[in-house]
């Protein structure tokens, strides 16, 4: 099972896709009832269930938004979506699902979604059925850097490393910036801490290919302490002579071990 702390990181966008943009700064507390206005203005319209369980929802409080969103007396499908992202956020894989599957129903087309439910797969392991609803996605949204990160991740964990990395690629062509992470730099979690330390390194191999040097710099790290390269190796491969002049990276090849 994932830390709670690797589990927001990897759904952190797809739930920042899935709210507007006015919920993302509001307040956690359900807002007040109205005022009461003068006669001659109309008053403010009480908010409804599904802005008060953005509200909470950014704010973290994902029990509260369940309740709150199961207010709604005919969910959307985003609404089912959003409740879908609540539960998985407190790791009830079994109700996220449903309520994807009832978005699904609704909006059968929407990338989005199925992007979501696959990520509840590969929590489960089960990566052959999220790598197909990837897939699946993707022929709707061809485009979608968070897709193909997802993607790339799940080909990884089947340690498909090189259709990993390529995928990887893709993302980072659309978007530089999809693997910047502020919870963990660290990807989706495999069984075996030679699974991770491929992960990084093809991360790594990613972000130096971009120019993204300090983001190549930390997964280089993470994939030497988990013994799946060495400085020796490290420094012989070509996918990093852009690194080179780098102090952080002189001391990586320095150093004798990080485990």
């Amino acid at each position: 099972m994932f830390g709670l702390g690797q589990l927001r990181g990897l759904f952190l966008l797809a739930l920042l896709a899935a709210l507007p943009a006015s919920a993302q700064t509001a307040t956690a507390q359900p807002p007040s009832p109205p005022v009461p206005q003068a006669a001659t203005q109309p008053a403010n319209p009480p908010p409804t269930p599904e802005q008060v369980g953005d509200a909470l929802v950014v704010h973290q409080r994902y029990q509260a938004a369940i309740a709150a969103y199961g207010k709604d007396p005919q969910p959307s499908a985003m609404v089912w979506n959003k409740l879908g992202i609540a539960y998985q956020m407190m790791f009830n894989l079994k109700d996220a699902t449903r309520c994807y599957k009832s978005s699904l129903k609704i909006d059968p087309r929407n990338a989005q979604v199925m992007n979501n439910l696959a990520t509840v797969y590969d929590s489960l392991k089960q990566y052959g059925q999220a790598e197909r609803m990837y897939r699946k996605a993707l022929k709707i949204d061809p485009q979608s850097a968070l897709v193909l990160k997802n993607l790339g991740s799940n080909l990884l964990s089947q340690h498909q490393y090189k259709r990993g990395w390529a995928v990887y690629q893709q993302a980072l062509a659309i978007d530089p910036h999809i693997f910047e992470d502020h919870t963990s730099l660290r990807v989706e979690n495999p069984a075996s801490a030679k699974d991770r330390g491929a992960m990084n390194y093809y991360m790594a191999r990613s972000c130096a290919r971009s120019g993204l040097t300090d983001c190549a710099i930390q997964y280089l790290r993470m994939a030497i302490s988990e013994g799946f390269t060495d400085p020796k190796k490290l420094a012989a491969d070509t996918d990093f002579t852009s690194l080179h002049d780098l102090p952080a990276f002189q001391q990586l090849i320095a150093t004798p071990s990080a485990r």
